[in-house]
């Protein structure tokens, strides 16, 4: 069913049972590396023709080789027939160099470059400590139309944890938009109302990426009958209303907002432990999770610009040519993926979802 027939179908209030939309991408994953990349791939791919592959690796991808070499791993651990392209990005610190950025844009190394506030999340430690003083390299990006991905949270341990992105975009991100005009900045994971009114306010060069789980759970949910750790993800979730307007956000047609489901796998031994790990592994109900919001908020119609069309237009890279189709159709969902002697939980795993992925067309 096209666009314009779901807009007819929906507007003669009459329910949609079956969507066939451009093939889509995922702005924002974390497919690790040996075994756990062998494990947690086939997910994304069987529902995304491409993904931006974080590079917070130990140790992460700083340099042009390094990007190449993890690229190729990911193209060797595909499941076989299956044509799924990672996008490759880098990992900025305080000592890259503007000429190895601008290297591996143009000889296509990379697409994009991640600024981790240092120590904000998982293997961020190596992140930028001061991000005025990586002007000359974000100056050289802003020159070559090369975006910069940034996890938006300050990192002073005497701000509350709650209050993390509100303070770094106050205190770095809108800084860093007056002082680099023309730079394409993507704030990832956006958790607040406040941080969707900025990315509005600068569409024209920012853009947000908003997870499948911030627009399902609330900071209430993580502690919803005791502590439930796989829930537990940075940033954190917050409050209902902030949940309710990332909902309006992915679902009014805003070019501005696009996919990015940082599905981020941990073990099952690391989400269980004393000091848990920050990640929800979303990537294996991703686009389920995602369709189901926007049947619910009445706007199937402007699904296939979120999923299919807006982040690829923001990066200025071509629009996929396959079609994938989702149904109204029960789906039972696995409670866990098998890691060699461990398991990584999923999220929604063991619940019954409204939708299933169908048929894909290359």
């Amino acid at each position: 069913m096209s666009v314009t027939e779901l807009f007819d179908k929906a507007a003669a209030g009459k329910r949609v049972d079956r969507i066939t939309i451009r093939r889509p991408d995922d702005f924002h994953v974390h497919l690790r590396d040996g075994a756990m990349l062998k494990a947690v791939l086939p997910f994304t791919a069987a529902q995304f023709a491409r993904g931006v592959i974080m590079p917070n690796l130990v140790p992460p991808v700083t340099r042009v080789a390094g990007a190449i070499a993890y690229r190729e791993r990911i193209l060797a651990a595909r499941p076989e027939g299956v044509d799924f392209r990672p996008l490759m990005t880098c990992y900025l610190t305080d000592a890259t160099a503007p000429d190895e950025i601008e290297k591996g844009f143009s000889e296509g190394a990379w697409v994009a470059a991640k600024l981790y506030p240092a120590g904000a999340t998982t293997n961020a430690h190596y992140g930028v400590t001061d991000i005025p003083g990586l002007a000359p390299v974000l100056e050289r990006m802003e020159k070559i139309g090369m975006p910069v991905l940034i996890h938006g949270e300050a990192t002073d341990p005497a701000v509350d944890i709650f209050d993390r992105e509100a303070v770094f975009m106050e205190q770095s991100l809108l800084p860093l938009l007056k002082r680099h005009a023309g730079l394409k900045v993507v704030v990832e994971h956006v958790t607040t109302a406040e941080t969707v009114d900025i990315v509005r306010a600068h569409a024209s060069r920012a853009a947000g990426t908003i997870t499948p789980h911030h627009l399902v759970i609330n900071r209430t949910s993580i502690f919803q009958g005791g502590l439930r750790p796989h829930l537990y993800c940075l940033p954190v979730a917050k409050r209902e209303r902030h949940r309710l307007a990332l909902r309006k956000a992915v679902t009014s047609g805003d070019a501005c907002f696009f996919i990015g489901t940082d599905t981020a796998p941990h073990r099952r031994t690391a989400k269980e432990a004393e000091c848990c790990s920050a990640g929800v592994f979303g990537g294996a109900t991703a686009l389920q999770t995602y369709v189901q919001v926007f049947d619910e908020e009445g706007t199937l119609d402007r699904f296939e610009a979120f999923a299919s069309v807006n982040g690829a237009r923001f990066y200025g890279i071509e629009l996929n040519r396959g079609t994938i189709v989702l149904e109204r159709r029960e789906s039972p969902v696995m409670a866990a993926v098998a890691v060699e002697d461990t398991e990584v939980v999923v999220f929604q795993g063991g619940e019954t979802l409204p939708w299933s992925v169908g048929e894909v067309s290359p």
